[in-house]
């Protein structure tokens, strides 16, 4: 929180944001890196129009793979006044994009709380998703309640070794599933417009299947479904890419396999996992990591 020790995420890292950055990397002053149409998320998110995103700048897990790592580091990105904000998410929504989708927001929640409010006071149109790691305190969702229409968090490990060696998180496997729990509870299960096809509230998980990992994604869509059944949607995914800094890490140097990515998806059919998309041929071969600024295009600077 402004002012006071942060413990806006589980990692709790005390840091005074109004005169130092947290963990995160972030000062109390929210940084955007990009505000754009999106046509790479799932289908109820991405339409024929694209989802509007808005990449904020830092991140509290970072993991040492991030397709975005530009991002989370805070290697880029400007600073927005609340109303500056605002104006971007108007902008967007005037571009016909059937959401305003808020990527890696966590670590900015407080100073959201406020820009989410004056747009719903406004009679803003369009679902607002809150597309994150998963990594959340249940205090700071909370506090989201009635703003969000739609959560779409990541369930990243099951392993708590896993996490602290890829995200330094090893909290993060419990962190994730009360997280996940309260976004539930908030959102429930998604409903999809039957004419448009677009999702319009509910709650949508995404598993990115790591190399080497396969088995532990099994073990989270287990967990997934033995807890939520078909009551959320699933989105296993197949695009890691494996970026420069992991050219020489023992498993995360190469793309999964086609032989991994089916053998879960073949183990979600297995379970009963209905609700589910999957990502057919090579993925990681497209362009999932849109291009970033460092500072905002001259066509949408404010």
């Amino acid at each position: 929180m402004t002012g006071t020790a942060c413990t806006i995420c589980p990692r709790r890292c005390g840091a005074d944001r109004s005169t130092q950055r947290g963990f995160c990397g972030e000062t109390d002053v929210i940084r955007i890196a990009r505000a754009a149409p999106h046509a790479w998320e799932e289908p109820p998110i991405s339409g024929e129009n694209g989802s509007g995103t808005v990449f904020f700048a830092g991140c509290s897990l970072r993991c040492i793979y991030c397709q975005n790592h530009e991002i989370a580091l805070s290697h880029t990105g400007y600073p927005v006044t609340e109303d500056e904000l605002i104006a971007e998410i108007r902008k967007l929504a005037e571009q016909g994009v059937h959401n305003l989708n808020l990527v890696t927001p966590s670590h900015y929640a407080m100073q959201l709380i406020p820009v989410l409010q004056r747009v719903k006071a406004q009679g803003f149109p369009l679902p607002i998703v809150w597309n994150s790691s998963g990594y959340e305190s249940v205090d700071t969702l909370r506090r989201l309640a009635g703003l969000i229409d739609i959560y779409l968090p990541d369930f990243k490990y099951w392993s708590p070794q896993t996490a602290k060696a890829y995200s330094n998180a090893p909290d993060y496997p419990e962190s994730a599933k009360a997280a996940l729990a309260e976004m539930v509870r908030q959102c429930g299960s998604p409903v999809i417009d039957k004419e448009t096809g677009l999702m319009r509230s509910g709650v949508q998980v995404r598993h990115l299947v790591l190399p080497g990992h396969a088995h532990e994604a099994r073990q989270i869509l287990w967990y997934l479904y033995q807890t939520y059944g078909n009551g959320i949607g699933y989105s296993i995914m197949n695009q890691y890419t494996p970026m420069p800094q992991m050219r020489n890490h023992p498993l995360l140097s190469g793309r999964v396999t086609a032989q991994e990515y089916e053998h879960v998806v073949r183990y979600a059919e297995q379970i009963g996992i209905q609700n589910a998309y999957i990502q057919e041929g090579e993925a990681a071969s497209e362009s999932f990591i849109p291009s970033f600024h460092a500072n905002p295009p001259a066509e949408s600077a404010l």
